[in-house]
């Protein structure tokens, strides 16, 4: 499925770029939109959005057997691509103060949810990648696994220290 999976991106992504190409050029996009910062190609994408598919494939193949792959791993790669793209929306939109309100609200669902999982992640960086190009979108999403990580496990490992404490 990996390797399936990583060509079958890898070939979306070269048609898109052409596609791109041919019309009005490969957009760059410049760090956190400002225009004084430095401007990243699209054409990373041919590189970072294959690499971070096979690497995201090979995590849920290793938490996920046999035919409970596609099954388990749908709903949080779903969830991750729709929230990367409501965000990709309300950015291309002019609502900026919709993104902020979503990414602190992530933040709160960090506690509950497993945001930092591989099929969530590769999800919002699809999501993402339309309107940020590829770069920036696995930037955040690299950050906010992390951030998801900690928020995730450290209340529960707090309580499994209180809980022992008691006892």
């Amino acid at each position: 499925m990996r390797g399936q999976l990583t060509v079958a991106v890898a070939f979306a992504t070269a048609f898109i770029l052409a596609w791109q190409h041919a019309g009005t050029g490969v957009p760059a996009h410049h760090l956190l939109a400002r225009e004084d910062m430095p401007a990243i190609s699209n054409w990373w994408g041919l590189l970072l959005l294959p690499l971070l598919t096979w690497i995201a494939a090979s995590r849920i193949e290793h938490r996920f057997k046999g035919a409970a792959l596609a099954a388990g791993a749908a709903p949080g790669f779903c969830a991750g691509l729709l929230f990367g793209a409501a965000i990709a929306f309300f950015f291309s939109s002019g609502r900026a103060d919709l993104c902020e309100y979503l990414m602190q609200g992530l933040l709160l669902l960090a506690l509950f949810v497993p945001i930092y999982r591989a099929e969530a992640v590769l999800g919002f960086v699809f999501g993402l990648t339309f309107a940020f190009g590829p770069v920036l979108p696995v930037l955040v999403a690299s950050v906010l696994a992390v951030i998801g990580y900690v928020l995730y496990h450290a209340p529960r490992l707090l309580w499994s220290a209180v809980g022992a404490l008691r006892r």
